[in-house]
């Protein structure tokens, strides 16, 4: 047995069948111009494929270490494209149900890993180069790949937990990274038309303002393009696939006009009104609220916290809260910041929709009363041309009053409803923009604690919850 395992022909043969299978997974034969090189690894060694080391004789230490890293680059950089990708919990938007600081193997496998749109780049960066002060660009623009996600063992289905790219992180202001491009650029509109109104002038045309925010924000900041790829990633429940109609009724989310599951890990956020006593600190670390969560109003009698029901059952009977309310908007109440950001839709993150998901394949009539609502989708996500002059709708420079999908959609909410910048701020996720599913948590750090007490042992190798 020994003897066969050390033998070239039968090494050759395990690896060429493995090549072979993973050319087939992969679906482009052209990789099987590979074979001969395997052949010439273990069988006729003609080759030293591995230069940087000599084939025959001792290498130095420093050779053997570069050997050995040159290797777990290739090996790790496979597994984080087919196989696996780790991800930490920078935010709170899905507390309790994963906590900052949590870091999570996402199963690639799990809706079928994507070919990287940008294969040469930085190992194991996402967009920004270390040491560069966050402006280093870690990819390069020499080869970009189309869109093809290879076989998986499934896919994207209700109440999932999503990682994905970020759909709103195309474009993105250097110097200010934690909020989107989109928003700055609308922070921007919405203080010349204030300006205008305070001055008494005419207002202009949405385009007027568009034009000048935008010459505005492009003069003041380094703003670059992010292929899919390369955007931040995000984790999300997934609330509505292709094709679902969603809607928000004062917080609680319907599907396809049936009330969604409500998980117990699920957290709103609540005003917690005291009769002028502070909140004993103890009790917050039995609920788990974490310090940073403690928010204190100005009259120091009312707590704003974020409460599962369980939580929000449980504080409402201590003996010095006199009253407690969840923090909900009222219906009709506009939020600008809130998708699409039209004035026709009247929306907010407690009051929302109904708003059908986009599917593949699927044709709609568009005109005025709702091109805001895919204009993100056909510009931006699908690569046409956009454009809107004198109400009408210009796709790639022919007049347009319908679209049909290329892609299929998802709608991504955080299980912490208050304190998350999800899907009801940006809109659709486009399929090529997921990236896996969180299937363990294998390390938890907790920023808040001291020593050893900020690795949180309890949640090693614990299941990522559905």
């Amino acid at each position: 047995m020994k003897e066969l395992l050390q033998n070239k022909f039968f090494k050759f043969g395990v690896v060429a069948v493995l090549f072979i299978l993973w050319v087939i997974w992969v679906g482009n034969f052209v990789l099987l111009l590979g074979l001969p090189i395997v052949f010439d690894i273990y069988v006729s060694r003609k080759v030293n494929w591995a230069f940087w080391k000599k084939r025959y004789g001792k290498n130095s230490t420093v050779i053997e270490w570069l050997d050995a890293l040159i290797f777990a680059v290739i090996a790790v950089s496979l597994i984080n494209i087919f196989l696996f990708q780790n991800y930490r919990i920078p935010t709170p938007s899905m507390e309790k149900t994963l906590l900052v600081g949590d870091h999570l193997a996402v199963s690639k496998v799990a809706y079928g890993p994507r070919m990287p749109n940008t294969p040469i780049a930085f190992p194991f960066t996402q967009h920004t180069l270390p040491l560069t002060g966050g402006k280093g660009k870690s990819w390069s623009d020499l080869v970009h790949w189309k869109y093809k996600r290879l076989k998986g063992f499934g896919h994207v289905k209700n109440d999932d937990i999503v990682v994905f790219n970020f759909p709103a992180g195309d474009t993105v202001c250097l110097e200010q990274q934690a909020v989107s491009y989109y928003e700055i650029l609308r922070e921007q509109i919405e203080m010349f038309t204030k300006e205008d109104i305070r001055a008494g002038r005419p207002l202009k045309s949405k385009e007027e303002y568009y034009a000048r925010a935008r010459q505005m924000v492009w003069n003041e900041y380094t703003v670059i393009y992010r292929p899919v790829d390369r955007r931040d990633n995000y984790v999300k429940r997934c609330v509505g696939i292709a094709g679902d109609t969603i809607m928000i009724n004062g917080g609680k989310l319907f599907v396809n006009n049936s009330g969604a599951k409500v998980h117990e890990t699920q957290q709103t956020s609540y005003y917690v009104r005291t009769n002028g006593t502070r909140i004993n600190p103890k009790a917050f670390q039995r609920m788990k609220i974490s310090k940073s969560d403690q928010s204190l109003m100005l009259t120091g009698t009312v707590y704003r916290l974020p409460l599962t029901e369980k939580n929000a059952e449980l504080i409402s009977g201590f003996a010095n809260v006199t009253g407690i309310e969840a923090d909900y908007l009222r219906p009709g109440e506009y939020s600008p910041a809130v998708f699409p950001h039209d004035p026709q839709y009247r929306w907010n993150q407690d009051n929302f929709g109904p708003l059908w998901i986009p599917k593949k394949g699927t044709t709609v009539n568009i005109d005025m009363t709702n091109i805001s609502l895919f204009s993100s989708i056909i510009d931006i996500y699908e690569e046409n041309d956009l454009e809107v002059s004198d109400s009408v709708i210009y796709i790639n420079g022919q007049p347009a009053d319908s679209y049909t999908f290329k892609m299929d959609y998802y709608w991504m909410m955080g299980d912490n409803r208050h304190d998350s910048a999800d899907s009801r701020f940006w809109g659709f996720v486009p399929e090529d923009h997921i990236v896996g599913r969180p299937v363990l948590v294998w390390l938890s750090i907790d920023k808040e604690a001291d020593g050893f007490r900020k690795i949180r042992f309890n949640r090693f190798f614990k299941g990522a919850k559905r």
